[in-house]
């Protein structure tokens, strides 16, 4: 069989009490992330302990385990489930390189998978520097052999002679230097979004949240008609989209969000807070969630989290179970009231079960919108009147 040049392993250190199918739900998921770059992963490696060892995240005989397969199987990348400080990087990039070779094995960590992935997916001017400033704060402190992300930033010019601290100090002030340039682009962008904004003051705004790839943007074309790119990929949405929706009478705009997913990089999420203020600023948050997934209440908890870390913790969400085309084929009929009391507990006080690629309970979920985008429709306006006696539909 021929060896692909970008093949990969999966690495994960998870506690003593973990349990087994989590800990591959997590690798699958990684492995995922990977496939979205064109990185085909082909085997995994978990070790148990109650901390990640200091120097090189695995045990020492983990690590010989993994520099033996790589080297027999000639991997291109090595991934962590994790977060790698700047010393556990250098010291695994020694580990898995000859000295004074070029480095040949690239390491990545979970936060600079998913940044590349980011990075990728950006289209507006405002996505590509929220994450190229992500990027460099990420690689700042770990300037080490990782200059490829830096010249593909740069356009890819220039040749790397030799090495030593003068070299890298010289890139750290490349860095900063571009960090401070995208601060300042970041600040002019934020004006004219905030200028945008006050002109949609007086209009009801709902956003979805949800997991990264639960179906927001099948759903977001469903409800407002429009053109939103919906793929089965991690991360297909990272810019935001906003459109005009009307139901009945009354408008209101309905935004679809970038995806969250556990371990969100924190640059990441302190660079988006311009397109995140789409949710902050919602007066209702549609959490959508992929009923069939496995570990989905794990992921509700996660997306809880995160709202509340952004500041969107309190404002009043539905809860949008979608994919019940799949729960039903492995089930069966499915007793969807009795289901909604078991969602309760998580703190959403409306549940309602949908299929966005078969159109299933679409109409109900409409209604529900409807008559709460009325209430706050009415507080703005409180002298509308309802002409209308059912909402525009299908």
């Amino acid at each position: 069989m021929e060896k692909l040049k970008n093949q990969a392993v999966l690495v994960a250190v998870s506690a003593p009490k973990s349990r087994p199918e989590e800990i591959e739900e997590h690798l699958d998921e990684m492995a995922f992330l990977a496939e979205t770059i064109g990185i085909v992963t082909i085997h995994r490696f978990t070790q148990k302990l109650p901390n990640p060892d200091v120097r090189s995240f695995v045990g020492k005989g983990k690590l010989e385990e993994i520099k033996a397969f790589v080297a027999r199987n000639d991997v291109r990348y090595v991934l962590f489930d994790d977060d790698l400080s700047p010393s556990q990087l250098r010291n695994l990039e020694k580990e898995l390189n000859k000295a004074g070779e070029e480095l040949s094995v690239r390491i990545y960590d979970r936060s600079l998978l998913i940044l590349d992935i980011f990075l990728m997916r950006a289209q507006s001017s405002q996505a590509r520097t929220q994450v190229e400033l992500a990027m460099n704060q990420y690689l700042l402190p770990r300037l080490t052999r990782m200059w490829t992300h830096l010249e593909r930033q740069r356009g890819g010019t220039g040749t790397r002679g030799g090495s030593g601290e003068k070299e890298i100090e010289t890139d750290r002030r490349v860095v900063r230097d571009q960090i401070s340039k995208l601060k300042e682009d970041l600040k002019k962008i934020d004006k004219q979004r905030q200028t945008q904004r006050k002109s949609r003051e007086g209009i009801v705004r709902v956003a979805l949240v949800g997991y990264t790839n639960v179906g927001k943007s099948t759903l977001m074309n469903l409800l407002s008609k429009a053109d939103v790119k919906a793929e089965n990929k991690l991360f297909a949405t990272v810019d935001a989209t906003v459109r005009k929706v009307v139901f009945g009478d009354i408008p209101f705009l309905l935004s679809d969000t970038v995806g969250f997913i556990r371990k969100l990089p924190h640059h990441l999420i302190e660079s988006f807070k311009s397109t995140l203020d789409e949710v902050r600023e919602a007066d209702l948050l549609l959490h959508v969630v992929d009923s069939s997934h496995p570990f989905h209440e794990n992921q509700i908890e996660v997306v809880k989290n995160t709202l509340v870390e952004i500041g969107a913790g309190n404002i009043p969400t539905l809860l949008v179970l979608n994919k019940i085309d799949r729960l039903q084929n492995e089930n069966g009929d499915l007793d969807f009231e009795g289901l909604q009391g078991h969602y309760r507990p998580h703190g959403f006080a409306q549940v309602v079960f949908v299929s966005a690629t078969k159109k299933e309970n679409i109409q109900a979920l409409r209604q529900i919108i409807f008559d709460e985008v009325k209430k706050k429709h009415l507080q703005i306006y409180p002298n509308y009147i309802d002409y209308s006696k059912a909402i525009a539909g299908e």
